[in-house]
């Protein structure tokens, strides 16, 4: 082939910059997502240590209100999103027997979007401000009568640029799991890790738009002083409530759907048991994520909608209930009569399972329209959601992450080190938030700075900031475990947990670069365990061994996002006035804007223009394992 050896190779760091490689994209994610976790994580700590007692001073009410904005924008859209995007990044490919994703370019494109709309976010803290108006940014508080700083720019400009790349990288998953799925891997044979990667991917690309859509008019508010949400010019403040909840509420399942799959994929491999009643589970994935647009309403009850609009909003909520129940009783199932084995992995997924039903039961009790009056903006409300999202998320990611590590990286994380996380984790948790849906129901209002003495609100207070504490604690102990393993040797074998069901579990580990040396066959669910129950000791490929293409590392998604990132700037500040008049011109003129634009457009038309055919690797060259180290 012309191709074969005149591929591109970078180092170091251009390596990381210019890959397409899913595996490697994987890995920025990961990354990224635990350095804005870290951020988000010590945004809680810093809340929980003003609240520890009455009439604290720690922090200023104004930094207060940075610190709640920017600790629930960080953790849902810049921390938990971009660890849940490297897990699909790093299995969903080997789940399907496929070689890549889809669309590797804009995979890329996808990652570094997003990262420099987080950077942007985070970068208010030393430009003038945090957004200080809440994580929902409700108008007219976030409008620039009472958010006279930039920091709510910051927040529409910045999340637009990260929602970009969580949106396009939707798109990609879905195309590959449409179109490159091995031979015989039918939809009803798919993993449930796929089926919920696959139907979160579609709630992103009905979700995103609105949201978009909310940012964009909120920023002509701001910047351009237009009037959708401003009351004396005709707008309407409500307006804003609906787009951003008609995003929020799927939003959540877009959260909780891919740990669903986590845990469907580590409690089968860990109880040596099929997943019961696998096509229900399907089914009722398709149903949560149906139902999920239509229940945006019932975080409005208190806004006047009315009683009909309440009492549908109240039905439909309890609906999905249901669903969520088949999945709970299905995994009780698989667990029943099965040979458990109580790994780091599965006890995140079992931990999991009640920890999550308790989100859900509180949220049945929020979807009552008139329980809803009372518990409204009280700390009953942060309980649920953080039983859902913490409770339900976050151990699903931890199961996750302990059960792909050695796939991922060839090293298995320290199974001692990962239980003390687990159990410093959730006890941590537990204090945290338990408490809290006793401080709401004793009146305790959300998102206040402090509160006085004597109302019984001190004791439960500080029991609550103990357990932030030892939730940090807990993530400690995953990053030196974290530490640790990557000093070790790399030689995890294909089927670390000898229980493997799955694709992913049949070639190396770390996957070489091309994923499959020959496309598999599959016969049924669970493929790898089918062939195994056979007596086979690999898959049967579906192909002769021969020159696999790859796609061609390129620095155009990082240079395109880079123009994103300078226009963005531009905007913010083009209404600014600077001391220096050079600032005034280039700023004031849209210059900036128009830099990081033709920055974008130019990247975008060399890489319409310049046709990569990409490079093969030969069959002779295929047995080199081509591993990551």
């Amino acid at each position: 082939m012309a191709h074969a050896h005149s591929v591109k190779r970078y180092k170091g760091l251009m390596d990381w910059i210019t890959t397409v490689d899913h595996k490697k994209i994987a890995v920025l994610y990961l990354i990224a997502g635990g350095l804005f976790f870290g951020i988000g994580g010590i945004e809680a700590i810093l809340i929980r240590i003003q609240l520890m007692k009455p009439m604290n001073d720690f922090v200023s009410a104004q930094v207060f209100n940075e610190l709640i904005t920017m600790h629930g924008t960080t953790m849902i859209f810049l921390g938990v999103m971009p660890i849940i995007f490297a897990i699909m990044n790093a299995v969903v490919p080997l789940q399907i027997g496929a070689r890549d994703v889809a669309f590797p370019f804009v995979n890329a494109l996808g990652f570094w979007t997003f990262l420099f709309g987080g950077l942007l976010l985070n970068l208010s803290w030393i430009m003038g401000g945090a957004p200080d108006a809440g994580w929902t940014a409700y108008t007219p508080l976030s409008g620039s009568q009472y958010s006279e700083t930039h920091g709510v720019d910051f927040y529409t400009i910045g999340l637009q640029i990260a929602g970009l790349g969580t949106l396009i990288g939707g798109i990609n998953f879905l195309a590959t799991i449409i179109t490159m799925r091995a031979p015989g891997m039918s939809y009803m044979r798919m993993p449930m890790f796929t089926w919920t990667t696959f139907i979160t991917s579609a709630i992103i690309l009905f979700a995103f738009p609105a949201i978009t859509v909310g940012l964009v008019l909120l920023t002509f508010d701001r910047i351009l002083d237009a009037n959708f949400f401003n009351v004396a010019g005709g707008g309407n403040p409500v307006l804003w409530q609906h787009i951003f909840w008609i995003f929020g509420h799927p939003e959540v399942y877009i959260l909780i759907l891919p740990a669903f799959g986590i845990i469907s994929e580590v409690i089968p491999t860990f109880s040596r048991k099929r997943l019961f009643g696998y096509s229900s589970m399907v089914f009722a994935t398709i149903l949560i994520a149906f139902l999920g647009f239509m229940v945006w309403a019932h975080h409005m009850f208190t806004t006047g909608l009315g009683n009909v609009a309440n009492a549908l909003f109240s039905i439909s909520t309890m609906l999905i209930a249901v669903p969520t129940g088949i999945k709970i009783f299905n995994w009780l199932f698989t667990m029943w009569g099965g040979q458990i084995r109580f790994t780091a992995a599965n006890l995140f997924a079992v931990g999991f399972v009640p920890t999550f039903v308790m989100g859900g039961v509180t949220g049945v009790m929020l979807a009552s329209a008139p329980a809803d009056f009372q518990f409204h903006d009280t700390y009953f409300v942060v309980a649920h959601f953080h039983y859902v999202i913490v409770g339900g998320l976050v151990l699903g990611l931890f199961a996750g992450l302990h059960y792909w590590w050695p796939k991922m990286f060839g090293r298995i994380l320290s199974e001692s080190l990962g239980k003390w996380t687990f159990w410093t984790f959730m006890i941590g948790f537990q204090l945290t938030f338990f408490v809290q849906h006793f401080l709401g129901l004793m009146g305790m209002q959300r998102r206040i700075v402090t509160y006085l003495p004597n109302q019984d609100f001190d004791l439960l207070n500080l029991v609550s900031s103990i357990g932030a504490f030892l939730m940090g604690v807990g993530v400690i102990i995953f990053l030196v475990n974290i530490v640790i393993t990557t000093k070790k040797p790399i030689d995890a074998p294909n089927d670390p947990w000898e229980d493997g069901r799955t694709l992913e579990w049949t070639i190396p580990s770390p996957p070489p670069e091309y994923n499959f040396k020959q496309t598999p066959l599959v016969r049924g669910i669970d493929a790898y365990w089918k062939e195994k129950m056979a007596g086979n000791k690999e898959m049967t490929p579906a192909e002769p061994v021969g020159s696999i293409h790859m796609p061609s590392a390129t620095p155009l998604p990082f240079v395109m996002s880079v123009g994103i990132f300078i226009a963005g700037l531009g905007l913010m500040f083009s209404k600014d006035k600077f001391e220096l008049e050079f600032m005034n011109l280039i700023f004031n003129n849209y210059i900036v804007l128009i830099i990081g634009l033709l920055i974008t457009f130019g990247a975008m038309a060399l890489r319409s223009l310049y046709d990569d055919h990409g490079w093969h690797i030969e069959p002779e060259d295929q047995d080199e394992k081509g591993a990551r180290t």
